[in-house]
């Protein structure tokens, strides 16, 4: 790898069209993604790619006049100190506003990047060369807003922000609170049943400990295998899967861990605390995303713990 500042003004240059293309096939794949819940934005990074390839095309033809037809390969990871850009494939799906800041960010970098190599090199030529560079990526800023501007006016950068509220509802919220709840409410009935049943809290303990991850694997499975997300638009049902089953066992786990102090009415009390702090987070994020009224979602959750736990207590007692 070489540094920056031992490249030839050749070098520069070929390395600036691998850098357009990149940048290029980069918006074009953003596009893509988009192109089925977000057409306006997928519009904007389509032309971006467009105008990435008529810079290149210029480049190209300023590396021919200068130095012939060939074009070393050189990429932004055999640079140090280069800007190298993941794949779009290779980052986790992102949200609309995670990719806008994106194509911001590409630009303003790289841009930043080039006027720093500039002023760091003695040389006139590359001077000029890394100068014209920048204001080749202010040129492609400007022409980012713009475009935002034609194509993404507030009507429909409001309906694609609903869109991606309602997707990261249906991949995220949705299964972390399916198996928050079933956590959190089905495993207080052998858990409580086990303390007034022994009257020990390790014994209580290792039930909730055996319950909560059993639950979790259970659910997590349950999710995975329920749909393939194609239809349902619910995203990968791997990642569903394992959103229930982790939440499932925390669910469980908040009131399971006090059961590792040893005084038993010390373990009961601060477990029942946790268990309405559960359940009061439960009702906080049905509030929140399922737009269920704040009274109503606190009197479900909460009649449904007490009914479970009031078995739990029963079965343990008797």
């Amino acid at each position: 790898m070489r540094n920056f500042s031992e490249l030839s003004d050749r070098e520069i240059l070929a390395l600036a069209i691998g850098a357009e293309e990149e940048d290029g096939r980069i918006y074009a794949d953003i596009a893509e993604s988009l192109r089925t819940d977000y057409p306006a934005s997928a519009k904007v990074f389509s032309e971006m790619a467009a105008e990435e390839s008529e810079h290149r095309r210029s480049l190209i033809d300023l590396y021919q006049q200068k130095f012939g037809d060939h074009i070393p390969l050189i990429r932004r990871q055999d640079v140090r100190g280069f800007l190298a850009r993941k794949p779009v494939w290779q980052l986790p799906t992102p949200s609309i506003n995670d990719v806008r800041k994106l194509a911001e960010s590409m630009e303003a970098e790289t841009q930043n990047f080039y006027r720093l190599a500039a002023s760091r090199t003695s040389d006139t030529a590359t001077r000029k060369l890394l100068g014209d560079l920048a204001e080749a990526e202010a040129d492609h800023e400007r022409l980012a807003d713009r475009l935002a501007r034609e194509n993404l006016t507030e009507e429909v950068r409001s309906a694609e922000d609903d869109t991606a509220r309602r997707n990261f509802v249906l991949r995220y919220v949705q299964p972390g609170l399916a198996g928050l709840m079933d956590g959190s409410v089905s495993t207080l009935a052998p858990v409580f049943a086990a303390a007034f049943a022994s009257g020990s809290p390790w014994q209580a303990f290792i039930v909730g400990i055996a319950a909560s991850l059993g639950a979790g694997i259970s659910m997590g499975f349950a999710e995975a295998l329920s749909d393939d997300g194609s239809l349902t638009g619910r995203g990968s049902p791997l990642m569903r899967g394992a959103i229930t089953g982790a939440m499932t066992t925390l669910g469980g786990l908040g009131h399971t861990l006090p059961f590792l102090i040893p005084n038993f009415w010390t373990a009961m009390v601060l477990a029942f605390a946790v268990v309405v702090v559960e359940l009061a987070a439960i009702s906080w994020i049905r509030t929140k995303y399922m737009d269920t009224p704040p009274l109503q979602a606190a009197l479900q959750v909460a009649l449904g713990g007490a009914i479970v736990f009031a078995v739990g207590v029963a079965i343990g007692s008797s």
